[in-house]
């Protein structure tokens, strides 16, 4: 049977911190500070994102506060800097993520979009939570004995039935030893293991050849 994913839902911070149109810069600066976060999602109605302010925004105002733009690129950053209110600071549309998409989803939109935080909303746009990048990292603190588990029931049941594959898993690094007749398996193995949630290293220590 499949292994269950981890998916932002399971790992996301369902208490958010939000901010509506009319907030002003120095309540989006007060709010970010007292609940050490990084950015706000900016909601309209009965919560729908409608962009987020991030320190990003919030920037323009001290670095353009002496100087105008020189480069054609500075112009967005610089008419924030005049900005007062959420509406003339954020940036939209939004970036956001859905609830039930896959945890390694969220990080690749994170480090594409250069982001730390996502709001996560359903399929009306509506706020549900927020997920950082610490939320992210959460899935490497499972513990060893729970990843060598989901390892022996959903990639050795599968990939190696009735052959006896030796493992280990220490600090989230997962080592196989012994014999594995057939190598092909190998680079199928490694790739399965990696793609448990939480594993932060596969090696192979197989018929005395060592392979990462």
């Amino acid at each position: 049977m499949p292994a269950p994913r981890y998916t932002v839902s399971d790992v996301m911070t369902h208490t958010a911190v939000a901010i509506g149109r009319e907030a002003s810069y120095k309540e989006i600066v007060e709010l970010m500070h007292e609940w050490k976060v990084s950015a706000v999602p900016v909601l309209e109605g009965e919560g729908r994102v409608v962009g987020v302010v991030s320190e990003a925004d919030l920037l323009p105002k001290e670095e353009f506060r002496r100087t105008d733009p020189t480069l054609p690129d500075q112009l967005e950053e610089a008419s924030k800097a005049g900005g007062v209110l959420a509406e003339e600071l954020m940036s939209s549309p939004a970036i956001t993520v859905h609830p039930d998409a896959p945890v390694a989803e969220a990080a690749r939109i994170m480090a594409r979009k250069h982001v730390k935080r996502l709001p996560v909303v359903n399929a009306l746009g509506m706020l549900e939570g927020v997920v950082s990048r610490s939320d992210l990292l959460k899935v490497f603190l499972r513990p060893d004995e729970e990843l060598e588990e989901e390892i022996r029931q959903s990639v050795l049941t599968e990939l190696t039935p009735g052959l006896s594959v030796d493992f280990a898993v220490q600090d989230g690094v997962v080592t196989l030893r012994g014999p594995l007749r057939d190598r092909a398996l190998v680079p199928l193995l490694a790739r399965a293991i990696r793609a448990v949630e939480g594993v932060v290293d596969v090696r192979m220590e197989l018929d005395g050849a060592v392979a990462a």
